[in-house]
């Protein structure tokens, strides 16, 4: 299978090189017909392999958080490589939900550092990144569209993302949210006041499906972590779950014991019957000789 995989993969190699040579040779709309065609030639070869996915996820990842420490020139040259990566994956990948989120978050900071306008292209790549996600997780980049439609001064839209995140599970914490200078804006608005005092008047239990992997509002697993092991109560010999849901039970040692002396004592009731039947027995057949006795004295007489 994988022989025949390496030669399929070298034959679609092989014709989109053909047809980038011809549309090389052409112009206009044929040319552009043949160079699509080439690519997605090119996109079907790579697509799939979920290891280099992941090497380029993670590659563009260390890229980011290294543009975090640099001063700006060398930050913006980093921002760049690590979306350039994130972009890679997502065409390896394309249900990535790091690589979407990560780069988004990648032109958001390359927004801040070169001090563009909230309308500035960037803030819109960012958000098609975070749509992105959104088509691959629901709610998992909420937030960040609250964000850039904060900086827009978009309140309704901002509104509708915020309840979406807190909907999601995706909303970070009350603290993080009053402080974000993305919101500064929305601050003073009725509704914002409105929103944050639902959101820290009673927190809301939030479910999980811990098989799919959950990422904060930068690309990390959050939830990884070794999970605990849950409590469980035992009720007459079954031990339980916190739902309810038997798990296992519990022989009691003494079981042996017990079914023995049991029928040790049916046995001793059985015999006990048996020899109240035998004198009651005894007792009729004594009772029956005495009248007779009796009878044949009388008749002697």
């Amino acid at each position: 299978m994988a022989l025949f995989d390496a030669y399929k993969k070298k034959s679609t190699l092989k014709a989109a090189i053909k047809q980038t040579t011809k549309a090389r040779g052409n112009e206009g709309a044929k040319a552009d017909q043949l160079f699509i065609s080439a690519y997605q030639g090119f996109s079907d070869i790579v697509k799939g392999d979920l290891v280099v996915g992941e090497a380029l996820y993670n590659w563009g990842f260390a890229l980011l958080h290294q543009a975090k420490t640099k001063a700006e020139e060398e930050s913006v040259k980093l921002y760049l490589d690590a979306i350039s990566k994130f972009n890679f994956c997502l065409l390896v990948v394309p249900n990535h939900l790091g690589a979407a989120i990560d780069g988004g978050v990648a032109y958001m900071d390359l927004a801040r550092i070169l001090s563009v306008d909230a309308s500035d292209e960037l803030y819109d790549l960012a958000k098609e990144f975070f749509d992105n996600a959104e088509r691959i997780q629901r709610g998992s980049a909420a937030y960040n569209l609250a964000c850039i439609c904060g900086l827009r001064g978009q309140e309704e839209a901002c509104l509708e993302a915020l309840e979406l995140s807190k909907e999601c599970g995706s909303l970070p914490r009350a603290d993080d949210i009053t402080s974000d200078i993305d919101l500064v804006r929305m601050k003073n608005s009725p509704w914002f006041a409105e929103f944050m005092e639902r959101m820290t008047a009673e927190p809301e239990p939030e479910v999980i499906d811990e098989s799919v992997p959950v990422y904060d509002n930068e690309g990390n697993i959050i939830n990884n972590k070794k999970k605990k092991k849950p409590l469980e109560y035992e009720v007459d010999g079954v031990v339980y779950d916190v739902e309810g849901n038997i798990l296992r039970t519990i022989e009691p040692e003494d079981s042996i014991e017990t079914t023995e002396t049991t029928e040790t004592t049916e046995t001793v009731e059985t015999a006990t019957g048996s020899l109240d039947e035998v004198l009651k027995t005894e007792q009729v057949a004594t009772g029956d000789n005495e009248e007779e006795s009796e009878v044949k004295k009388q008749a002697g007489e």
